[in-house]
């Protein structure tokens, strides 16, 4: 048995659909989760509470923790160190093995590229949670207590329902018919990760032996794009030329008066404001033969999926 803990968002749904490759035994866990696959199996359960986690966890050989909380410091800050230390402690009862899906905040501004061996430097309340839930979960796999691996991404990009400040700013702007925007700068260069492949690198790691207690950056196109060539793509893509504005740090300080997501995202502008590179070549080498999507045809997609959607 398989098992998603935080099945429902866009990285459990694409990691559901890349398991049966493996597995036909596959748990999706979530308050409500809804079946990707037929043969899913379907528990209900709140990851805060300890009983529920561990109920979720029984018979599982491999879970994966693919947990979205809401975008907001006071959520993470109660939130995360209790999901985590559940989540640790019904693996190690089950004696189940945890693929832990992180992201990049505990990093803060740092020397580019940000490799695994990048220390942590985290700048923001989200980064000092994330440097801790992941300290928690090292000191278990240095303990020996607990086999686990942590798969990280840097930003996402993808088809509709990726949540992102690039699919907020950009391709939500497209669908809506609105002029574009950029954050601080659109010439730094970015690192992004297309969704559909972060759920198929994460699900071959899971079922890779030699994977386990270490840190594997996810697959990414190695050459990094700027904000203007995201547009350009977009607009070709699209067939029309898109304008686009650039949010200068004070208009985002502004914003966030009034908005809880600009307010939130606020003390994440330091990625925004240099060239914030992602490197990863440990898993280019591990895995030669996986296939990562190019800005060009992750674009394509996206666009040309909500022109689709648009005209039905």
């Amino acid at each position: 048995m398989q098992t998603i803990l935080g099945a429902g968002g866009v990285i459990g749904n694409y990691l559901a659909k890349e398991l049966p490759a493996f597995t036909d035994e596959i748990r999706l866990v979530s308050r409500n989760p809804k079946k990707v696959n037929d043969n899913d199996q379907l528990v209900s359960a709140n990851l805060l509470i300890e009983s529920e986690v561990d109920e979720a966890v029984l018979g599982s050989s491999i879970v994966y923790l693919t947990v979205g909380l809401p975008y907001s410091k006071k959520i993470w800050k109660e939130q995360w160190p209790i999901l985590m230390q559940n989540v640790i402690a019904a693996c190690k009862k089950h004696n189940a093995k945890l693929v832990f899906f992180d992201n990049i905040y505990m990093y803060g501004p740092s020397s580019n590229p940000l490799t695994e061996e990048s220390p942590f430097n985290p700048l923001s309340v989200k980064g000092v949670v994330r440097t801790e839930i992941v300290n928690m979960l090292q000191k278990e796999i240095d303990n020996g207590e607990l086999t686990a691996l942590i798969a990280r991404a840097p930003e996402f990009y993808g088809p509709p329902k990726t949540l992102s400040i690039i699919n907020a700013m950009v391709f939500d702007n497209i669908k809506k018919d609105k002029k574009l925007q950029l954050a601080i700068s659109d010439k730094n260069l970015r690192t992004l990760i297309y969704t559909p492949d972060a759920g198929k690198a994460t699900a071959l790691l899971g079922n890779t032996i030699d994977a386990y207690n270490q840190t594997w950056h996810l697959p990414c196109i190695t050459d990094p794009i700027t904000g203007k060539e995201i547009v350009n793509l977009s607009s070709r893509y699209y067939g029309k030329e898109l304008k686009y504005t650039v949010l200068k740090k004070w208009m985002i300080q502004l914003f966030g008066l009034f908005n809880p997501y600009g307010k939130e995202m606020v003390e994440m502008l330091y990625q925004f404001e240099q060239d914030y590179i992602f490197d990863s070549s440990k898993f280019k080498k591990r895995f030669p033969d996986f296939s990562i999507t190019s800005y060009e045809n992750g674009i394509k997609q996206i666009v040309e999926e909500m022109k689709d959607n648009s005209s039905h």
